[in-house]
């Protein structure tokens, strides 16, 4: 009888962490006993709690499915998107266990066809979510070779996907359609991108934790084989759920930036007057909805890792995604919560909007050994 191994996931209450979790815990119950501790467990910003609750759990594998909102501050990004998953790998590390770290095509450039070697350079011009996920990919990877730390990277693309807490990325696109808040086209024509479904990473988790030696010290995208049409596809939602809109108007880039600009100096009067508000996290990705990004997925489609769901892609999952969405909404009463934003180090937000380098080699010279206070 095969011993049940146990899994540490971080991140378990998000679309990707809450899938995977799911997954296990119907497909795999006998064999895999998969943890996901809360926050209250487990801070990922946090290097005391990782070593505490590694140590006690003992786990067989971590996989990493934290992420800081869109629009965070770029010291809650450093924490949870580059110091948290680096902590996790040097447990895991000293453990000898594999480490699955799910990253983004935010990393990326624009462009057709992007390999998994294209990662844009690190720079302080990059915003926050993607400046801490490339350094996160920097830094596991500089251990996988110096430390010989055994681990996986996954990126995604735009995710899709059910139960779904926040309305972040293709929901909040589903989401401003049903709510009729977007009237026009904010893109131009043939601009397509990459898609993930959720429902399949589970499958190719698993797999690669069940093959090490095919998978271990890799990067792959796991995005659908056939791009979208950014265009296409908010037409096609509009049609399912028989509205007038958005109208078939593109509104030119220069125009939308102009908007987007409007925006920004409205939120700093606002600023001014003691009144707290952000930019709308897919404001800080409109180039993105004029400019095609396609991944390539040669790389997993030659992989020994079979797809489930051959068949299903965004398009075959939208009648079941915009009827349990809406449902959902329309159950709910949408509030927009309010945390006070952590205390910075000033040095540290400095140095990571300026020269993000700095602190990825800061952390190096540091150390990024495996931990010696963690012992099976």
């Amino acid at each position: 009888m095969t011993e049940k191994k146990t899994g540490v996931l971080i991140g378990g209450s998000g679309l990707i962490g809450g899938t995977i979790v799911n997954y296990y815990k119907t497909q795999h119950p006998e064999t895999v006993d998969i943890r996901a501790p809360s926050s209250k467990k487990l801070s990922i910003r946090e290097e005391k709690d990782i070593r505490q609750y590694l140590a006690e759990v003992n786990p067989d594998f971590v996989i990493n499915a934290s992420m800081a909102n869109l629009g965070s501050s770029g010291q809650l990004a450093y924490e949870v998107n580059y110091l948290g998953p680096v902590n996790l790998a040097r447990a895991a590390a000293v453990l000898q266990i594999p480490y699955i770290h799910m990253s983004s095509a935010a990393t990326l450039p624009a462009g057709t066809n992007i390999r998994e070697e294209d990662t844009l350079p690190l720079g302080p011009e990059l915003n926050n979510y993607a400046k801490s996920k490339l350094m996160a990919e920097k830094t596991i990877q500089l251990m996988a070779e110096k430390e010989g730390l055994d681990y996986s990277c996954v990126r995604l693309a735009i995710v899709y996907g059910a139960h779904d807490h926040k309305i972040q990325g293709f929901h909040r696109l589903l989401f401003s359609i049903a709510d009729e808040s977007m009237p026009v086209l904010f893109t131009k024509k043939e601009t397509l991108h990459s898609y993930s479904n959720a429902r399949k990473l589970p499958y190719f988790i698993h797999h690669m934790l069940e093959n090490r030696a095919e998978f271990s010290s890799k990067t792959y995208h796991f995005v659908d084989t056939n791009p979208v049409d950014l265009a296409n596809l908010i037409l096609t939602i509009k049609s399912y759920l028989h509205q007038s809109s958005p109208r078939e108007i593109y509104v030119p880039y220069w125009l939308a930036k102009i908007g987007k600009n409007s925006i920004v100096v409205l939120l700093r009067l606002l600023r001014k007057f003691g009144l707290k508000a952000t930019l709308p996290p897919e404001l800080m990705f409109l180039d993105s909805f004029y400019r095609p990004q396609t991944l390539s997925s040669e790389k997993l489609q030659n992989s020994s890792f079979i797809d489930p769901l051959p068949e299903e892609s965004i398009y075959t999952r939208l009648p079941d995604l915009v009827t349990y969405y809406l449902t959902r909404w329309s159950h709910q009463n949408l509030i927009a919560t309010h945390k006070e934003t952590p205390k910075m180090d000033k040095t540290v937000e400095e140095a990571f909007r300026n020269d993000p380098q700095s602190l990825v080699d800061s952390l190096h010279t540091k150390g990024i050994a495996p931990f010696t206070t963690i012992k099976k």
